[in-house]
């Protein structure tokens, strides 16, 4: 009589199980994290054409000729200082009214000419504006960009787990990156893995900066650690109640840095001895500048900084916020930046797709 012999069931090769576990974990933290990273980066798509899409929405933004006059300067700050204005970005090309920043977060514009007040905004009546405090913190403030950044990690993550998934054997790439038709199964799969590795440099600098932008501090100090540079520490002077001319310190600020473009001017306290000043260098990324230009009350320059001359940690450092919102490369970078804010959403709903599908056939 033959006996049969019973083989012990044999595990799933270890790198087998890996992957079933990476999957897994791709697949939850997709449909979890990811609806909110995606709902986020839509925001900035949207937020990438910000000021064209506020002059659209507003042309009587753009029908003045941007001069920044040091009088009507300050007679702004006399009159909205103690309302709680903070800083004032000054008339450019691109925006030329004053653009007013104030303590509660509400924005005001006013006319170059002679400070009639153009426009008032906030978060909770301009939908650029709601759109921006949706995609900086999730609408909650300090907490909200804890949580943001936490879900900045767990969306970096689930985009190098998905490219481990995705690696080909025997190197077969091309293979690999082919979308398909149909059936539907394979359809969501290839065009969400392919378009992901596709795109995947654009996307890896969009999330990457993004989590560089909400831990900032501990990022600037690895790479100033590693690369060189320090932050520029803004003078103290005595407290003094001197009348500002205004004027007189606009015309040294720019003899100050010449080559530069004065951005923002930061509205000092009624005692506060440094009038400071924001410019962007020639060669700076960033919008606003990091070039700074601090004067005394009575117009004495006391100290100036070209962000240009920093070292490359604190250069890459400050690189995070122009390279995420599309500032560096023109209108072709401006519009893949929000071209890949699209992605996302889509990731998310073909492989949404794909999983319901797959679970369909089950």
């Amino acid at each position: 009589m033959d006996t049969a012999v019973t083989r012990p069931a044999t595990s799933a090769p270890p790198r087998r199980r890996v992957r079933a576990v990476l999957s897994r974990l791709h697949l939850w933290a997709g449909l979890t994290a990811g609806l909110v990273f995606a709902l986020a980066s839509l925001a900035g798509t949207v937020l990438v054409f910000h000021v064209d899409l506020l002059k659209l929405q507003h042309p009587q933004l753009a029908q003045h000729a941007p001069v920044a006059d040091g009088r009507v300067l300050a007679q702004l700050i006399e009159r909205w200082a103690p309302e709680g204005m903070r800083s004032l970005d000054l008339p450019r090309e691109e925006l030329p009214v004053w653009q007013a920043y104030f303590q509660d977060g509400h924005r005001q514009y006013f006319a170059p000419e002679d400070g009639a007040l153009l426009l008032y905004r906030s978060h909770h009546d301009d939908v650029l504006l709601w759109l921006h405090e949706w995609h900086v913190d999730l609408l909650g403030g300090k907490t909200g960009r804890e949580v943001w950044g936490v879900i900045g990690v767990i969306s970096l993550a689930m985009i190098l787990i998905g490219l481990y998934l995705w690696w080909p054997k025997g190197g077969r790439y091309l293979a690999q990156l082919k979308m398909h038709a149909g059936p539907p199964v394979r359809r969501w799969l290839t065009w969400h893995r392919s378009s992901g590795v596709i795109l995947l440099p654009l996307l890896l600098l969009a999330t990457v900066t993004g989590v560089g932008m909400v831990y900032s501090k501990a990022f600037q100090k690895a790479l100033t650690a590693t690369f060189g540079g320090k932050n520029v520490k803004e003078p103290e002077l005595p407290a003094n109640t001197a009348p500002i001319d205004w004027t007189k310190a606009i015309a040294q600020a720019r003899a100050v840095l010449p080559d530069a473009r004065l951005a923002r001017v930061s509205v000092p306290d009624p005692d506060e001895g440094v009038v400071s000043f924001r410019a962007q260098a020639n060669g700076e990324w960033h919008p606003v500048g990091r070039s700074t230009v601090s004067l005394s009350r009575d117009g004495r320059v006391v100290q100036s900084f070209d962000a240009t001359t920093h070292k490359l940690g604190m250069r890459m450092s400050q690189a995070f916020y122009p390279l995420h919102v599309g500032a560096v490369g023109g209108s072709a970078m401006k519009w893949a930046t929000a071209f890949i804010g699209l992605l996302p959403m889509f990731l998310l709903v073909t492989g949404f797709l794909f999983w319901r599908r797959r679970r369909g056939k089950r």
